[in-house]
């Protein structure tokens, strides 16, 4: 079997089969999605975050490569998805449906088990991971945030959620024992690495419940528009600025792989809080996570040939 059928088979369907499971149980027993998604915020991704960190060798230099590339890429795909939104002349709902859906990326639930299957043994790209989703949920709570609401709330509001969020301290955490070169004892990082290895089951199963009830009920303009620029264009933008900062290897390959991922379920979550067309943006999130599964397949295929 070829490389591309090897990815598909040993990445991508792992990550479908448990998204599948969890599509299937949540049909079943109605599982309480508010819990999972607690648990995945509060524990799992934390966790995730202080082990990658801990046990990797990223430096100052790869962090600020992550952080350039990242806010370029924000910018470029900002107004990538305006000029998308013109020329479709939207309404301000979706509007705003469109331009989230194309900005704002599923680097959690689905981001990071992906990374994990790529990059085995490899704490770095998973780091790299790690690191883009905490980009990911500051531009969630700032511009995600502003283009849902306009100007009903004040800065503050999007500053304080971001700094509610505990993967921040888990990552700063797992930098200072990592600088101190403390050891931590077996009776505490056991428990720690097992959970960590829990994880990608755990955000795997818990998308696949959140997609159980969603219903395309037709291919749009938006739809088909989100489905271009998230899982097409993204990529592309993310390649060329890559290469025009002469970046290579995993830390390459981990970026440009994290620019393919769908549309975040923060997108429709943000559409259902403020009445802004609820169901197109749950639907763009069911299209875009289903079609990744050839997109992500082809950009992970493309990250071995090109770094």
């Amino acid at each position: 079997m070829d490389l591309f059928g090897l990815i598909l088979l040993d990445v991508i369907a792992p990550v479908f089969v448990l998204m599948g499971a969890g599509v299937v149980l949540h049909r079943i027993f109605n599982l309480h999605l508010a819990t999972l998604s607690k648990l995945l915020t509060y524990f799992f991704i934390p966790v995730v975050a202080f082990v990658n960190v801990y046990e990797s060798q990223i430096t100052g230099e790869i962090f600020f490569e992550i952080l350039i590339t990242q806010v370029v890429f924000a910018a470029v795909m900002i107004g990538v998805s305006a000029g998308m939104s013109r020329a479709l002349r939207l309404d301000r709902g979706r509007d705003a449906n469109l331009k989230n859906s194309i900005v704002l990326i599923n680097s959690g639930n689905f981001g990071i088990p992906v990374s994990q299957l790529v990059f085995q043994g490899q704490p770095i790209g998973v780091t790299v991971q790690v690191f883009v989703m905490l980009i990911q949920n500051f531009i969630t709570y700032t511009y995600g945030l502003f283009n849902s609401i306009s100007v009903r709330h004040s800065g503050s509001k999007a500053v304080f959620e971001f700094l509610k969020m505990p993967v921040l301290y888990a990552l700063v955490l797992g930098y200072v024992l990592k600088a101190m070169k403390l050891d931590l004892p077996f009776f505490v990082m056991e428990p720690i690495s097992r959970s960590a290895d829990a994880f990608l089951a755990v955000a795997l199963l818990t998308l696949g419940a959140q997609v159980a009830f969603i219903r395309l009920r037709e291919l749009n303009k938006v739809i088909i528009a989100s489905c271009i620029g998230r899982l097409l264009i993204g990529p592309a933008v993310s390649l060329g600025i890559i290469l025009l900062m002469g970046l290579d290897g995993v830390v390459a390959q981990a970026l440009f792989i994290a620019s393919a991922f769908p549309s975040s379920r923060n997108s429709a979550q943000l559409a259902l809080e403020y009445d802004n067309h609820p169901e197109l943006a749950a639907q763009i999130v069911l299209v875009t996570t289903v079609l990744s599964a050839v997109t992500v397949t082809i950009v992970v295929y493309l990250s071995g040939i090109i770094f």
